[in-house]
């Protein structure tokens, strides 16, 4: 990448990692966090990068098989202050090098609906294994992941899950384990994606698009 990183990174605990995002991110919601990190310039934080296990137990398993299920982990926040001038790759790749003693097989997703392509994760060096489908989830009160999802209730609605680049990141020091991933992953390596990027105003929240059981659709 070429950019040397100023400032420092540094590991930060849950509560520190969620006061910086949830008046920022454009998601509006609080990710499963195993390991957050902060970019600090002249001791201000100015940027976070938060890892997590993935909700959905299918997802680690398509990965890389059953087997390796347990070594994946999501890239599931990054966000950054406006006044941030430096390149965020230099800091995710930093955020990176810091894993690879942990073994963990990393995916995370640019999301097309905000006009991500994902220019740093292609810039660390990331896989591409294309787009996921668009599909439905069960809406819960207050967005919440469906994961919280009460099934005794009544609620009959559904929000929209956008498309989303599919990146993926072997963090290891073992090249033995790297090769083994590599011929154990089930999805096809693609090109990079490419097209006009989007940024969205810090701390305006993606509003969901709402599907009833008629078929009609609204945004919350």
């Amino acid at each position: 990448m070429g950019q040397k990183l100023k400032g420092e990174v540094l590991t930060i605990t849950y509560q520190e990692a969620i006061d910086f995002l949830l008046p920022k991110h454009y998601s509006g919601r609080i990710p499963s966090i195993s390991v957050a990190f902060g970019w600090f310039i002249d001791n201000d934080l100015k940027a976070v990068c938060t890892f997590g296990k993935p909700a959905s137990p299918s997802l680690c398993k398509g990965v890389c098989g059953e087997q390796w299920s347990e070594n994946v982990y999501e890239l599931n926040r990054l966000c950054r202050v406006d006044n941030l001038n430096d390149q965020l790759s230099a800091f995710v790749s930093a955020c990176l090098r810091r894993l690879r003693a942990k073994d963990w097989v990393i995916v995370s997703y640019a999301d097309t609906e905000m006009d991500h392509n994902g220019y740093i994760y292609q810039a660390c060096n990331f896989i591409y294994t294309g787009k996921t489908l668009a599909r439905t989830d069960k809406y819960t009160e207050g967005n919440k992941h469906s994961r919280h999802y009460d099934k005794d209730s009544s609620n009959t609605l559904r929000k929209l899950r956008s498309s989303k680049h599919r990146y993926i990141y072997f963090a290891t020091f073992d090249k033995k384990l790297k090769k083994i991933w590599s011929h154990a992953l089930n999805y096809s390596i693609e090109p990079y994606p490419k097209g006009i990027n989007s940024t969205y105003e810090l701390g305006t929240y993606l509003q969901p698009t709402i599907v009833d059981n008629g078929g009609a659709n609204e945004t919350n």
